[in-house]
């Protein structure tokens, strides 16, 4: 055993002298690889438990009697949304700040300096428009009756309204100079903004009153009040929702670095 240690410690350090490791010396450079790392870590915290929820414990909650149900959902909720919420709060402002300092390289490049804050305001305000129209939908389904309460039908609204918001984003950024790397950004990190909006305008907002009102429940005895079926409704489409948007998500996060198929005009 000391003999293997010894032996696969030698080989590593012949390895490692032999290679030519150079780290770079530019604070700009150890801010990209340090906010790139962040930024992937939370996200996939954020995203892992945003799947747990989905595909895990969704399921395992309805197939448990009410009053097991009711003692399990307060402690699972909790801890997982603590931790889906400040983990989507690193991955965006990480991102975020990734995303600003592509967009002032393209505007350089372009013979732009200045132009950059421009093109980030009329991101922002792209997406947030977008969130908007998908939260009055998911309200509108939490009470509504006939079509609108079918969550395939607001499904189909919410990736109709995604959809048209990412073609405005890349119709208005795509400018001379502007990258690949910085459109695809501009449609995953917006879906991210508007899930990073999910989580704490929509999904924690109603989740943590029904935590309140289940744990009254089961240790006072106090009854749901009504509007607690309209929350959960709401949280439920939510993070489902939330789920299948990661899905492009991910793709243009990825298309950024290895897939060049967008560019400025």
């Amino acid at each position: 055993m000391v003999f293997s240690c010894a032996l696969f410690s030698s080989w590593l350090w012949t390895a490692l002298w032999k290679l030519n490791v150079l780290f770079t010396g530019s604070p700009a450079d150890i801010e990209q690889i340090a906010l790139r790392w962040g930024h992937i870590v939370a996200g996939i915290t954020w995203l892992g438990f945003l799947f747990f929820f989905v595909l895990a414990v969704a399921p395992a909650l309805k197939a448990l009697d009410p009053a097991t149900r009711a003692k399990v959902f307060p402690e699972i909720s909790a801890r997982g949304l603590w931790w889906l919420r400040w983990s989507s709060v690193v991955a965006w402002l990480f991102g975020f700040r990734y995303f600003m300092i592509l967009a002032k390289t393209d505007a350089v490049n372009a013979g732009r300096p200045d132009a950059w804050g421009g093109w980030i305001a009329i991101w922002f305000a792209c997406w947030l428009v977008a969130f908007a129209i998908e939260m009055a939908l998911i309200q509108a389904s939490g009470g509504a009756s006939g079509v609108m309460k079918n969550k395939f039908v607001i499904g189909a609204l919410v990736l109709l309204v995604m959809t048209a918001a990412s073609c405005l984003v890349v119709w208005l950024l795509a400018q001379p100079g502007v990258s690949n790397r910085t459109l695809c950004i501009s449609i995953g990190g917006g879906l991210g903004t508007v899930l990073f909006f999910n989580v704490w305008g929509i999904t924690w907002r109603c989740q943590k009153r029904l935590i309140a009102w289940t744990r009254a429940a089961a240790q006072q005895g106090i009854p749901m009040p009504p509007q607690a079926e309209k929350l959960t409704r709401m949280a439920t489409l939510t993070l489902e929702i939330s789920f299948w948007l990661s899905f492009p998500l991910i793709f243009f996060m990825a298309a950024s670095a290895h897939f060049p198929f967008l560019s400025g005009q």
